[in-house]
This record gives structure tokens, sequence and C-alpha cells, in this order.
């Protein structure tokens, strides 16, 4: 009687969950597009050798899914006829998508498509397609032989029935290259190849260059064995730029694909359509969930992290704290790190020298590049750059007076004049040159974008804090044209949440502050704001961002670690305490700044009960 029930109530919860996927979906009405790559007899339940796979069966489940819960199956040309505004695609469309033209496409994939009538677009790597007999791809779990790829005989039955179009993925960019002085590999589509004879990084000419000759030769080849040119790109790793994409436009290619969120409204723009990705063998359940899941709604535990204190002059013990870092990171298990792109090694809070290679100041260390990378494939994070607004100190004393705000105070952050043509200039192409040569999926606007009372006087009272905004808004627009879909926070004083009229001295404003970006991230410091009560200060000021922010969607708290009237650390219960009274507020997303991973505090211990994503943050073994 016990375990029959127990089936009953997980069909219960599973029909409640299909429900609710198909409600969501019904609601946004925007175009899904699913990812898939191999599909095999074979794959294990959960833990296979390549987690890109999916069950033969699971994957026919999920067409049977789709279509009884009223999903329409859409081809390529009904998505660019819907973006042209020639007939609007139907309720739940659906575009299904097969990446690097693995066998199966033909074996298992195409019989269930014609089976279900369902349309599809398959990507495939030109260059792997008929692969010699005796040569290997170093691709997936092993190396891959002619056998493992479709034929151009396979993809031409399969266009001809008028169910598949074929894309390109590319003729030969689906892998790493080397991307800085320590040996990372990161993918070709979108680095700037280091070469360690030289020194020196490929110039945006032979950039440019390398890309156009490769996709023209996977355009040729396509159009050559089918006899049509590729009319969308799917980008390996989901990796791409401006650049890329206009140089697929000018050869035709003017639909692109990356895996950055799930749906997409379409527009006259088919750049970057959403994807969402099919991996670890997921069930029909596994699809559904994905399907009514809130992305928008998940929480953020991030940790803040000085490269100053991963610099050191000496190549081998740099080493060793980079991998301490990574390793403390990992067991702490955050969702994202906010990573300092600037040495600030004086302390005074503006940028000295830059970890990346630029045109305007001293690199300090080709560095942000090599952690930001491996925070993000070994320790399995987000990465956010953190870098100065308006906080440079030029090389260049007279430049450097020249640009600098007029009658600023000697004890603030030194800043420059943003109301100058020339330092606009100036600080958007740093923020392009951090693109150009690094890693990352967001920007964190630094806390020295602020503008006392007096200062910029040119600027109307009511208009500075938009001022700032749209400034910080046109960095952000420089580094999208080498990094797509950046998120952006911003650092906020609490004292602009406690107190509004303290605008004035700050041209900050957190409601503002919440329209413009992804996330404000509230400097939420009792201790550097001298208060005597900290507990009630808190709680004061969660009540007045509850006022402005009731769901908490885009308001970062983030805590201190450390009391820097005395330089002691925040004791580890006050820390976990803040943390619990915060969440039980309804307060979503939390950072920590500093982390001081070289002398673990706040302990991992601490942290990883305190900060860590995880649903249950034991130590990772």
């Amino acid at each position: 009687m016990f375990n029959g029930m127990k089936s009953l109530l997980r069909a219960l919860a599973l029909f409640c969950l299909l429900q609710a996927g198909t409600a969501v979906a019904a609601e946004t009405n925007e175009l899904l597009v699913i990812s898939y790559h191999d599909v095999r007899d074979d794959v294990a339940l959960k833990g296979d050798v390549d987690s890109y796979a999916i069950g033969t069966q699971n994957f026919a489940a999920h067409l049977d899914w789709l279509s009884a819960q009223g999903y329409h199956p859409v081809s390529l040309q009904q998505v660019i006829d819907a973006s042209e505004g020639r007939k609007p695609l139907p309720d739940k469309p659906v575009l299904l998508t097969f990446d690097d033209g693995l066998r199966s496409l033909y074996t298992h994939v195409f019989p269930l498509l014609r089976a279900y009538r369902f349309p599809a677009l398959a990507a495939v790597i030109t260059g792997w397609v008929d692969l010699p007999q005796g040569r290997t791809v170093d691709f997936g779990p092993r190396p891959y032989t002619h056998d493992d790829f479709v034929t151009w005989a396979q993809l031409r039955e399969m266009q001809d029935s008028g169910l598949v179009e074929i894309a390109s993925h590319t003729d030969d960019l689906h892998h790493g290259v080397l991307s800085n002085p320590q040996g990372n590999q990161t993918p070709a589509v979108i680095t700037r190849i280091y070469d360690p004879a030289r020194q020196t990084y490929e110039s945006e000419a032979a950039y440019r260059e390398r890309l156009r000759a490769d996709l023209a030769r996977s355009s040729d080849k396509i159009a050559l064995h089918l006899g049509r040119k590729p009319r969308a790109i799917v980008w390996p790793y989901a990796a791409y730029n401006r650049e890329a994409n206009d140089i697929a436009d000018q050869l035709g290619m003017r639909v692109t694909f990356d895996l950055e969120g799930r749906n997409t409204k379409l527009s006259g723009d088919l750049h970057g359509l959403a994807r969402l990705l099919m991996v670890d063998n997921p069930t029909v359940a596994d699809l559904a969930y994905d399907l009514r899941h809130k992305m928008e709604l998940d929480s953020v535990r991030a940790l803040q992290v000085d490269l100053d204190a991963v610099y050191d002059s000496d190549p081998a013990q740099q080493a060793r704290n980079i991998d301490v870092l990574i390793e403390r990171v990992k067991q702490i298990g955050p969702s994202h790190v906010f990573l300092q792109a600037f040495a600030d090694p004086d302390g005074n809070g503006s940028a000295d020298a830059l970890y990346f290679p630029n045109r305007f100041l001293p690199m300090r260390a080709d560095l942000f590049n090599r952690v930001a990378w491996q925070l993000h494939t070994r320790a399995e994070v987000v990465v956010y750059a953190w870098l100065p607004v308006l906080g440079y100190e030029l090389p260049d004393a007279a430049q450097r007076n020249a640009l600098a705000i007029a009658g600023a105070q000697g004890h603030e952050i030194f800043r420059l004049d943003f109301t100058k043509p020339e330092t606009r200039k100036l600080i958007a192409g740093i923020y392009e040159d951090l693109a150009v040569n690094s890693y990352f999926e967001g920007l964190l606007f630094h806390d020295d974008a602020f503008l006392r009372e007096g200062e910029l006087p040119s600027l109307a009272p009511a208009s500075r804090t938009g001022a700032l905004i749209d400034f910080t808004l046109e960095l952000k627009a420089a580094a999208e044209k080498w990094r797509p879909k950046l998120k952006t926070v911003r650092n906020l004083y609490a004292n602009t949440v406690l107190d509004p009229a303290s605008e004035a001295w700050f041209a900050q404003r957190l409601d503002a502050f919440n329209r413009a970006y992804d996330y404000t991230a509230l400097m939420a410091m009792p201790w550097m704001e001298n208060s005597r009560r900290p507990r009630h200060w808190m709680q004061t000021l969660t009540a007045e961002v509850k006022r402005h922010d009731p769901e908490f969607v885009k308001t970062m708290f983030e805590l201190q670690t450390v009391d820097w009237r005395n330089g002691k650390p925040i004791p580890g219960d006050v820390l976990k305490r803040q943390t619990r009274e915060l969440q039980a507020a309804g307060v979503r997303h939390l950072a920590w700044y500093p982390y001081d991973f070289i002398a673990d505090s706040p302990s991992v211990e601490v942290a990883r009960e305190a900060i860590s994503a995880r649903n249950f943050p034991y130590i990772a073994k």
C-alpha cells in the first residue's frame, strides 16, 4: 500500500510539472529552439561518458510530448518569414537543431523526424563530413573516425526530404586555440591567437581573415555538395561576436544561434537566437522542468575576488595562487565570481594598471584571461569582469590632469571627467580591449562611478544620475562588440537607499539602477558606514530596498567580510547569521567582498554554508 501511494504521488507531481511547463510556454508565445547533439541507443540514464548524448527512447519521447502538449514544429524558413513580417509563427513554435553532423543524425534522428513530421536544422562541421579513412578527430569522449560523421550523400537525402535544412557549424573552428602566455585554449571563433615565439597576439585584420576564410570554405562546400549555400550558422560552443556575425552575414548566413537563454522574441535581427541545450540524457520530466523553470529568478551567490591578491612577480608563486583560488572557489560553490580586471596595488580605488593587453594603461600582467578561463572551466562559475567606470590613473601626467574631474577633493577616488569626448573614447577603448582579450560573461561596474555635489557643474542636478548610467551603457556596448549579451551589475552606496537626499552626493539611485542593469550590487556594509547597531542597520536597509524592489529580483546585497576600520575579519557566525536573516526576509542575491582565498577568510566551511549556490553545500570530494 505504501509503495503504491508513493507511485501515485510521483505521478501527480509529474503531471503538475508537465502542466506547469505547458502553461508557461503558452503564456510567452516565443520561439523555442532546442539543441541536440548525438542520439544513441546505449546512453546511460545518468553519468554517460558523453554528457551531450541523449538516448533514442528519450528523444522519441520528447517529440511525442511536444506534439501532445500543442507545440508546433517550425522550419528555418518559417522563422525567417515570421521575422520579415510575411507570416506569423503558430502558437508555441519550436525549432529543433542538431549540432556537429554526427552519423546518428541520419541513422537515429532522421527516421524519427519523418515519423513525427518534425522539420529540423542540422549544423555540420564541413571539414569533418566524409572524414578521410584513417584520420581521427579529437572530439568528445574519444577520437572520432569517418564512421562517426554523416556523409554528403546522407545530407543530400535529408535535405531532399524537405524536413532538414543544412547549416554551417564552421569548416574547422570547432576547437580551442592558444589564448594567452599561460597556455589556455579558448574557442577559435572568438580568440585572438597568442604566438609564444613572438609573444604577440593575432592582429584584428588577421583574425578577421582567418574567420572569413573558414566560413567561406564551409559555405562553398555545402553549396558544392548540396546545391545551395547555408542560410544559418551555429557557432561552436555558442562563442561568437559582432565581427563574426558580420562576416557570416556577408556570406549569406544571416541567421545565427548560440546557447544563451531559452526563448527568443523574433524581430528582424536573427543573430544569436537562444537555444535550450539538452544535456545528461534528459527525460520528458527534465524537458518539462526546463521549459517551466524561470531562469530570471535564479539566485546569485557571488564572491568578489581581488586579482591583486593573485598576482605575484614570481610566476611559480602566481601559479600556486591561481590553483588555491580555483580549488577554494570550487569547494565553496558560488554561482558567480566578480573578478578584478585592473591593478590597484596602492588600494586607493582607481586603476594604476590593467591585467589584460590594452592601448591605454600599463599592463601589470597578462593575467585576467588566464584566471577567468580557469574559474569558468575548473571551478564552473560564471565570471564577470570588475572594472572602474571613471577611475583610471593615466601614465601621462599631462593627459591625466587635463581629463581629471576639476575640483574633486583630494581624498576621493581619482576619476576622469566623462563629459569630455576624449575621456569617453579612451574608457570605451579600455572596455573594448578587455573584451577582445578576455573571457567573461558580464560586467561589474566599480564603486568609483559617483559624482559629488558641485562636481561637473555642466550637468544639471536632475540629469547627473542618468548621465552616469548612460555612460556605463556605452561602455557595455563597446565591450559587446566582442562579447555579446553581457550581463551588468553596478555598485550602489547604501546611503542612497537609506537617505534619498544623498543622491546629490553620489548621483546614484536604486530604482534607476534596477531599471538600467541586470542587478544592482548594493554595498550592504554596516561597519563601513560606522553603524553602531549593524543588525538593526541591515534590517532597516532591507525594508527600504523592499519598497523599491518588493520581490528582491534585481537588488543584490553585497556584504563585507572585513571591518576595514581595524582590519579584522567579520566573525563567521555573524556572516552566517546575516545571510540567514537576509534570505528569511526574501533577499535572493548575495555577494561577499573581499574574499581572501590565500588566508582562507572567510573559511571554506563558513563560506560554503553561507554563500554557496549548491542545494546541499557540502565539500566536493
